[in-house]
């Protein structure tokens, strides 16, 4: 099958107002690339992690009044839910398309995760690619360069793991709207491969 890049409609689904007009707008225009990029991705992903990975589109299920302001799917090793687990996602917010490797606050190993991080922090702060960005709360588009980031900075956030409940580490690269938009399904794919390659060394410390 050959998957689609995202468009400016897919975008502007962000803007329209109202929970059940923006919801069924999603469902219309996002959810089923989401859907393809997770059939194809959670192979791609299953071999590079050495584990079955399952793919999960976001459904939004526990909102009702505030309409979502970004979308994504997940993968996984639990064809259940990915919340509790290390995962990867591929999204969008109506600025920039997301390729997340993701421990967010439900994850059961957070804190030793958190451990693993700071132990390795020199290698992990020389290793990742300056282009890329880190965030501590995935609901908020708000993201920190790689290259903007003090090693102390990074130390921060992987103590922050060990310590706040609340606390989420998120590691990646973003594609600003108007470049995905450019961007033909072939390189679109092939650039979330790359991320995805560069990310597995922090999936398999976690």
């Amino acid at each position: 099958m050959k998957l689609s890049s995202f468009t400016d409609a897919d975008f502007n689904v962000f803007k329209i107002d109202g929970f059940e007009d923006r919801m069924e707008a999603l469902k219309e225009n996002i959810s089923p690339k989401l859907d393809a990029l997770g059939h194809h991705f959670a192979p791609t992903l299953s071999t590079l992690t050495g584990s079955e990975m399952y793919a999960h589109v976001a459904k939004h299920a526990r909102r009702t009044v505030n309409p979502p302001k970004d979308t994504w799917v997940a993968f996984a090793g639990n064809s259940r839910g990915y919340k509790m687990l290390p995962h990867f996602q591929i999204g969008l917010w109506e600025t920039h398309v997301f390729v997340w490797f993701a421990v967010i606050y439900e994850a059961t190993n957070k804190a030793e995760f958190g451990k693993t991080l700071e132990k390795k922090l020199t290698s992990i702060y020389k290793d990742t690619p300056k282009d890329f960005v880190w965030s501590g709360d995935h609901t908020k588009p708000d993201v920190i360069p790689h290259k903007n980031l003090k090693k102390e900075e990074l130390k921060a956030l992987f103590e922050r793991l060990q310590t706040v409940k609340k606390a989420e580490i998120l590691c990646g690269y973003q594609i600003p709207r108007e470049e995905a938009v450019a961007m033909s399904g072939d390189d679109f794919v092939k650039k979330v491969e790359q991320v995805f390659n560069q990310l597995i060394p922090l999936y398999k410390m976690a």
